[in-house]
């Protein structure tokens, strides 16, 4: 029990004493989509989480846990901007794909339910004619992820379309 108290106060009076200083230099440096509060927040969890380590003077040992804890924020902003802007890709790349003309409604349907990556492997070996290891050379991809899209490809839209043998009829439909 009076471990835990010392360990409280000791914590106590390190926040005190630094929790301006930490404040300060985290306003200084934080960028634009940065929880000032959040890092000064996350520096003083770390610093209960590790207050035997805590070396005098502890504003320089405070200072940098702050740091990091400004990169780990700025990592996970530029990791969220990342995937929103991937998101907002790939839901336009659906959105904007439009069947060729000559399209019946009903497989045009069942494309425009197929990924950006199947619908281009499905296409290039039906309409384009290629084999499909020349079509994983034209998508940019290995041969066996290319594979692994036309079979994912003509396996949902023989589905969509009520086709037994996903392989064959798919491709025979498309041409």
């Amino acid at each position: 029990m009076a471990i835990d108290h010392d360990r409280r106060a000791r914590f106590e009076a390190l926040f005190a004493a630094h929790h301006a200083a930490v404040r300060s230099y985290v306003v200084r440096r934080a960028g634009g989509g940065i929880g000032v509060d959040d890092a000064v927040a996350d520096t003083f969890l770390i610093a209960w989480r590790r207050l035997d380590e805590v070396a005098e003077p502890a504003r320089p040992w405070l200072l940098g846990v702050a740091r990091r804890a400004l990169a780990d924020q700025r990592r996970g902003l530029r990791r969220r901007r990342s995937l929103s802007d991937r998101l907002a890709l790939a839901s336009s790349a659906r959105i904007a794909w439009e069947p060729p003309a000559g399209v019946s409604a009903e497989l045009a349907g069942a494309l425009r339910e197929l990924t950006g990556h199947e619908r281009e492997a499905l296409m290039l070996v039906a309409w384009d004619g290629l084999t499909p290891a020349e079509a994983a050379v034209a998508a940019g991809c290995s041969a066996t992820a290319f594979r692994v899209r036309l079979h994912r490809a003509r396996r949902r839209v023989a589905a969509q379309l009520g086709i037994e043998s996903a392989t064959t009829n798919v491709t025979e439909k498309l041409t």
